[in-house]
């Protein structure tokens, strides 16, 4: 499973979640990553990319 951006590598962020009662537990908040055709250097490829990189228009799909 991939746990980085390749456009702007945004990766996985740690931290502490809080019950209701206030108990601790670490946990991780990955990136909302897909799988996409997209063109790099000319030539399509399979990336790694978050979601806003691709509605922000960072990344060009190959069709």
């Amino acid at each position: 499973m991939a746990r980085k951006c390749d456009i702007c590598n945004k990766g996985v962020v740690a931290g502490v979640q809080y019950s209701h009662s206030h108990r601790q537990s670490k946990r991780t908040w990955a990136p909302n990553l897909k799988r996409v055709r997209a063109v790099v250097n000319g030539t399509p490829q399979r990336v790694n990319v978050c979601t806003r990189c691709l509605r922000s228009g960072k990344v060009e799909r190959a069709i």
